[in-house]
């Protein structure tokens, strides 16, 4: 069993902060469990365009007001608590914070916690990761 405590991560390695956002890595590739599970949290009044080419990922509100853009389709949808959106089609978007939005993330096939955002929104593929 794998408990963690996110009060403890948060002041940890496992907190990555980049471009008005902070994203606590509770889980990684190297805990087995298929996937990784994050608490982001991006600053009210920022915008963020990601796309996610060799990750799928599955985003819940906990709290905190914004909207998503599918730029293929430039469909906007509202983000608010208990909404939950998935980039089944490794869909590139443009995330807004109306106010401070916290998500709880999961990432498959998970992250190793060696990611950086590239140029173009995207992770690496995580064999780029390993070599």
């Amino acid at each position: 069993m794998i408990v963690r405590d996110f009060n403890k991560l948060k002041d940890t390695d496992r907190s990555v902060s980049d471009a008005r956002w902070n994203s606590v890595r509770m889980l990684l590739a190297d805990d087995g469990m298929g996937f990784s599970f994050h608490i982001t949290t991006l600053e009210a009044g920022s915008e963020h365009t990601f796309h996610y080419k060799h990750h799928f990922e599955s985003v819940y509100c906990m709290s905190g007001k914004g909207s998503i853009t599918d730029l293929a389709t430039g469909e906007t949808h509202e983000i608010k608590p208990g909404v939950m959106y998935a980039l089944n089609l490794h869909d590139k978007h443009t995330l807004r914070a109306e106010e401070e939005l916290v998500m709880a993330c999961c990432f498959n096939p998970p992250v190793t916690g060696k990611e950086v955002h590239r140029e173009d929104g995207s992770y690496a593929p995580v064999e780029e990761l390993t070599d």
